[in-house]
């Protein structure tokens, strides 16, 4: 199977402009590790496979590029990075301190507003644990993002969401290979209920304690995702 075998096709909206759509489309591969890394990224390859000029196909990876998803070596190739514990390290640490706040104002809010908060919060649970049975990884991810994007909202920080979206392409693949885990999906359930609860009697601490838990899940099992992947794992930024 050639790389090409493992890109689906992109029907492009028009009113758009091709790069950002063939960036997304490649981003969601990456990071869903379709494309795993050291997969070479042909520029030519991809043009006709996208029915585009190599220009789109440029733009695309040079902006993963800037997200660290792939490597560019001029004149040579283009290749998906390894995975960057210090950079997941990081957005580890964004998240968690955007995520507290927000929990304080998601606390305060309107109690009509809060209420709104706390049914669409359920809905997304609810999804969740619909799609554990049998398991469904994009359905149960969506759903999981949904959860938390549901509280910036909320909130009224949308561009915060976008801007950690925009970083967490390291961590997003270090929770991709930690949820076949056994009992990973389930724990992470276990954790959206916690903080749901804690939201809904509006205990600010107790929603705090079990964010913190919840995000710190991944990374408390970096070592044995490192020994199962030593090759997807940026030694250097692990040490």
């Amino acid at each position: 199977m050639t790389v090409m075998d493992r890109i689906p096709s992109l029907k492009l909206d028009r009113y758009r402009q091709s790069a950002p759509q063939v960036f997304e489309a490649l981003r969601g591969l990456i990071i869903s590790l379709e494309l795993a890394p050291g997969t070479v990224l042909p520029r030519a390859e991809l043009a006709e496979h996208y029915g585009l000029s190599q220009t789109p196909i440029r733009d695309a990876l040079m902006r993963l590029a800037d997200d660290g998803l792939v490597e560019i070596y001029p004149q040579h190739a283009t290749v998906v990075s390894r995975i960057d514990i210090t950079s997941a390290l990081e957005v580890h640490f964004l998240r968690r301190s955007i995520e507290v706040e927000i929990l304080k104002a998601c606390c305060v809010l309107p109690e009509s507003e809060h209420a709104g908060l706390i049914q669409k919060l359920k809905a997304h649970i609810v999804e969740q644990r619909s799609s554990l049975d049998p398991l469904d990884y994009s359905r149960f991810s969506k759903a999981d993002q949904a959860f938390h994007r549901e509280m910036y909202q909320a909130a009224r920080v949308n561009r915060l969401w976008d801007l950690v979206c925009q970083q967490s392409g390291q961590i997003d693949r270090l929770r991709r290979l930690n949820l076949p885990a056994e009992g990973k999906t389930h724990a992470i359930v276990r954790d959206h209920e916690a903080i749901l609860h804690a939201l809904e009697i509006k205990d600010q601490h107790a929603a705090e304690a079990a964010l913190r838990k919840h995000l710190s899940g991944t990374l408390s099992f970096v070592k044995e995702i490192r020994t199962l992947y030593p090759d997807w794992i940026n030694e250097a930024s692990s040490e």
